[in-house]
């Protein structure tokens, strides 16, 4: 796939990714009652924080520093927060929202990765890097612990979607069968995973757990 044309799937998955992250981002600066101008600020980095850190580490020109739309999509989304009160935002409605912008970026991200020429398991990191990144800023700088800090899987759900995407990649080309078809699975596979820890609340082992002390 030429590194330079994102194909319509990709694309919208792009938009999808950085509009739910740029949203969360908003939303968490109104919770602590910022000004605008904050909101703007975490909507922005939310949204292309772990695109950005991908891109500087595949050799790609960095995606909305040569895309006008994504600020715009990072600053509406800030605007629409500002203007809506934010127990819309609560719940567990907004938590699969996040859910399935962070499938959206693990494939775009690995997919990318991979059309650069980068290594398989490098190229699924990528995805989850491009995935998880953004919200990881975006919780240091608001001083409150990110949500990798705990058993809940939502890394997990990223890593799915990102080896999902190389591996089907690789498979659908030596089936001749589109890479779309490889990207729609993942996506899938990795929002599933995400949805259903959201709702029944699962999470990984935690160390030490079930062993008494020494």
């Amino acid at each position: 796939m030429n590194p330079t044309v994102l194909t319509p799937i990709l694309d919208w998955l792009d938009i999808a990714g950085i509009a739910l992250f740029a949203l969360s981002g908003a939303v968490l600066a109104a919770r602590l009652r910022q000004t605008f101008v904050t909101m703007g600020f975490f909507a922005l980095v939310t949204g292309v924080g772990g695109g950005t850190v991908r891109d500087l580490l595949i050799g790609a020109p960095v995606f909305w520093i040569t895309d006008a739309w994504v600020a715009a999509v990072c600053l509406g989304t800030a605007l629409i927060a500002w203007f809506t009160p934010v127990h819309w935002w609560e719940g567990k409605g907004f938590a699969y929202a996040d859910g399935a912008g962070l499938a959206a970026y693990a494939v775009l991200g690995s997919a990318k990765a991979v059309a650069y020429g980068i290594p398989p398991v490098p190229a699924a990191l990528m995805g989850v890097i491009t995935g998880c990144v953004g919200g990881i800023i975006r919780d240091v700088v608001a001083g409150r612990p990110s949500i990798i800090m705990s058993p809940e899987l939502y890394v997990t759900p990223a890593a799915l979607s990102s080896v999902m995407t190389v591996g089907g990649v690789f498979a659908a080309r030596a089936l001749g069968l589109p890479d779309g078809l490889a990207w729609s699975l993942a996506f899938a596979c990795g929002f599933a995973l995400r949805s259903a820890a959201i709702r029944w609340e699962w999470g990984l082992p935690i160390y030490g757990e079930g062993r008494e002390e020494a």
